[in-house]
């Protein structure tokens, strides 16, 4: 009977920390690491604040999903790692690094609710975000999004950016490393888009 015992509870044991092993790998959460100061351009000189506000897109990156396509196979399927996942959605997380470099910049980042009139206002709409396989062992972390800047509700400008990095693995890890590197050079590019628009009134 203690035989018995001993084998139920070593069993009962094993299969816990199986289900413990299958838990941790589940639990696998990826971010853009920290924003730490990078050599990037200061505030546009006609533009010392701006309202940033939540960045759109496509309803696959409203979740906290990690897709990747096999363009050499498939590119009209995306997947998703079956044991990782953002920390956030792709949306937020975005919106967040583009604020953060502004404000880096010297830039004052305000909400909607917290500007004035006249304060010009950035909208992102982000098209593709994405762990991009060229091949079995070749992928890069693909951003594009489309940029506007408005002023009392008046365009001044709009442009299409778009940012691919290699990804050091072809893994999950890879993937994000690459495509928090992708939205640091499009927050780049945009401040550096941001100091060449006009925002005088016309």
């Amino acid at each position: 009977m203690t035989a018995y015992r001993s084998f139920t509870a070593l069993a009962l044991a094993l299969v816990l920390a199986g289900c413990a092993s299958k838990k941790a790998q589940e639990s696998t959460t990826y971010d853009f690491g920290p924003a730490t100061m990078t050599q990037q351009a200061g505030a546009p000189a006609t533009m010392a604040a701006i309202v940033v506000m939540d960045a759109t897109g496509p309803e696959a990156l409203e979740n906290e999903r990690m897709f990747y396509r096999l363009n050499y196979a498939d590119a009209l399927q995306a997947r998703t790692y079956a044991h990782s996942r953002w920390a956030g959605n792709p949306l937020q997380m975005l919106t967040q690094r583009v604020k953060t470099r502004l404000a880096q910049s010297g830039m004052k980042v305000l909400t909607a609710t917290d500007a004035s009139t006249g304060v010009p206002l950035l909208r992102v709409e982000v098209d593709d975000f994405v762990h991009a396989f060229t091949g079995v062992a070749q992928s890069e972390g693909q951003v594009t999004l489309r940029a506007s800047l408005f002023s009392d509700h008046r365009l001044l400008d709009q442009r299409t950016f778009t940012r691919t990095t290699p990804a050091p693995s072809a893994d999950a890890p890879g993937g994000a490393r690459a495509l928090a590197a992708s939205t640091d050079a499009i927050a780049a590019d945009i401040l550096a888009w941001l100091a060449t628009v006009d925002t005088r009134k016309r």
